[in-house]
């Protein structure tokens, strides 16, 4: 297919297959599926795609069909496979500048190439990370900005592969260029703090859209580019650093107001730098041992003191959350049952856990979790209210420990809970001796209280099968609690339904049940507490 010549009829025949009209729409898409194995077409997609002077909708339709000819066209083993003289022109092509003015046409680009990359970098495409690299260094703010986020998509592409070879040459890769990384990191990070204060909120928005590439490139290289990072002085103390950018960045956040662009993007950005720590503990628990101190220190900071008050938000509290959970429960920093068959590492590791969690620590950790984090919003009391069932089936809800402020504070809970149980039930037991007794309705912070304690009693069942005396409990306070038919009252009554549900399989005297079995019937009337009820009678049956 001579590009001249043939320009003019595949620009006709992709505008064609814009079109609404199917009767226009469908022959344009089948011409063009004719010309998918025809020499030269993706040498005419890529001049069409390139022509920022065409439609838009145009020059889209031809990325991706260039973008789908690599999936099927590019390997030397597929059938019509592009020629090696074809493949060499287009990979000149593609990197020939970096100027394209519409954003998701942008970062359709950026995918093809880095699709090519997979398959040709380093051997057939040795330029490629070269030119990326001096093309981020430019002045022009569009090229700069484009060739970033081709360097991050070739980057995440690169160290997505599995293959011994593929992964030593990302490492080999990683090694060459991380220092780079990190210093244009700096320089984008340097340039946001500053520019923030000036007020100018789009030239903010531009500096801080490069950070946030420039740290996504920096994760891949610092998660997947190096077999025992914590050989690697700069990776470790880059990753050091990742605790205190955040609070820069929080504080940052305050001149800019809910909602706006600048907000979300640095919410995002904050959030990226809790990944790198996440990822980075997943991948290398060992080598993440020097972090654990002030990993737990950052996290518990912000999540469980005065001074997250005001800066953090609820994604941010999440993830501090996830990553004292990855640090406690993690099975490499746990020493064997007998202590001589140990790893020295894990010993280190359970050393410094031991001397981070205090009595003190665990103590206000645990009332903050129970007293702050398991009291109900006001959102989840109107879902509750408009729609029991739905707001049942919410609460149950599969993964969303990871990524939901509710789940993820119980999950926390219940593994801090059994590792350290012996200084966390005496706190919890506590709190339910000051709740003893009806609640007054007149009071809402005491009756949320109320059922975030018992939710806290409920989760933690097995862990206080020792310490509890359910039996005495339910029938000198929790009957009794059933019984206020106070229409304010639900929030308790439903929550005690399903305690007693958490508590059936664990400890509960046979001879109780037709007491409850009479409870049960006389609550069966009341619409908000069916769903419980139901909960509650298919845990008896089980039994």
């Amino acid at each position: 297919m001579d590009i001249q010549s043939a320009s003019s009829v595949v620009l006709q025949a992709l505008t064609q297959a814009t079109s609404q009209d199917s009767a226009v729409l469908k022959p344009a898409e089948e011409q063009l599926r004719q010309w998918e194995t025809q020499p030269g077409f993706y040498s005419v997609l890529l001049s069409i795609f390139n022509n920022h002077l065409l439609d838009v909708n145009v020059r889209w339709l031809a990325v991706l069909y260039f973008k789908n000819g690599i999936d099927r066209y590019w390997r030397k083993v597929a059938p019509h496979a592009l020629s090696e003289e074809e493949k060499s022109s287009l990979r000149a092509g593609l990197i020939t500048n970096f100027n394209e003015p519409v954003n998701q046409i942008a970062t359709q680009i950026a995918v093809l190439i880095a699709k090519v990359a997979r398959l040709d970098c380093p051997r057939q495409w040795p330029e490629l990370i070269p030119i990326l690299l001096e093309s981020v260094k430019v002045q022009d703010s569009l090229q700069q900005h484009r060739a970033l986020l081709t360097f991050y998509h070739v980057t995440k592409t690169l160290a997505s592969k599995r293959l011994a070879t593929d992964r030593r040459l990302f490492q080999d890769l990683a090694s060459s260029i991380y220092s780079f990384a990190c210093s244009l990191w700096n320089h984008h990070t340097d340039t946001f703090l500053q520019q923030i204060y000036t007020g100018d909120q789009q030239t903010s928005l531009s500096s801080l859209e490069r950070t946030l590439l420039s740290l996504k490139v920096l994760r891949k290289l610092t998660v997947h580019g190096f077999i025992e990072p914590h050989n690697n002085m700069e990776v470790m103390v880059k990753t050091k650093a990742f605790f205190f950018q955040p609070f820069h960045l929080l504080f940052a956040g305050r001149q800019f107001g809910p909602g706006s662009l600048c907000r979300e993007k640095l919410e995002k950005t904050i959030i990226l730098f809790t990944k790198v720590l996440l990822d980075f503990l997943e991948y290398h628990p060992w080598p993440f041992i020097p972090l654990i101190q002030c990993s737990l220190e950052f996290a518990v900071s912000y999540v469980f003191t005065e001074a997250g008050e005001g800066v953090v938000f609820e994604r941010f509290i999440v993830q501090c959350m996830n990553l004292i959970k990855m640090i406690v429960k993690n099975d490499a920093y746990k020493p064997a049952k007998n202590i001589e068959d140990s790893k020295p590492e894990s010993l280190e590791a359970h050393k410094i856990k031991t001397a981070f969690f205090t009595h003190q620590t665990l103590t206000e950790i645990g009332r903050r979790l129970v007293s702050k984090y398991f009291l109900l919003t006001e959102e989840e009391l109107t879902m509750w209210e408009e729609d029991p069932e739905s707001f049942a089936v919410e609460e149950t809800g599969g993964d969303s420990w990871k990524y939901s402020l509710r789940p993820c504070t119980e999950v926390l809970f219940l593994d801090i809970f059994h590792n350290y149980s012996q200084t966390l039930t005496p706190v919890l037991l506590e709190m339910v001796q000051n709740l003893q007794g009806p609640s007054n309705v007149e009071d809402p912070v005491q009756m949320l209280m109320k059922d975030a304690v018992y939710n806290a009693v409920g989760l933690a069942a097995y862990e206080l099968f020792d310490n509890v005396d359910f039996d005495q409990w339910f029938k000198n306070q929790l009957l009794g609690e059933l019984q206020v038919s106070h229409n304010r009252y639900k929030l308790i009554r439903r929550r005690v339904i399903w305690l007693i549900g958490q508590w059936i399989s664990v400890k509960f005297k046979p001879e109780l049940r037709p007491l409850l079995y009479e409870v049960i019937l006389s609550l069966m009337q009341d619409p908000d507490l069916v769903e419980r009820m139901r909960t509650l009678i298919s845990r008896i049956v089980s039994r």
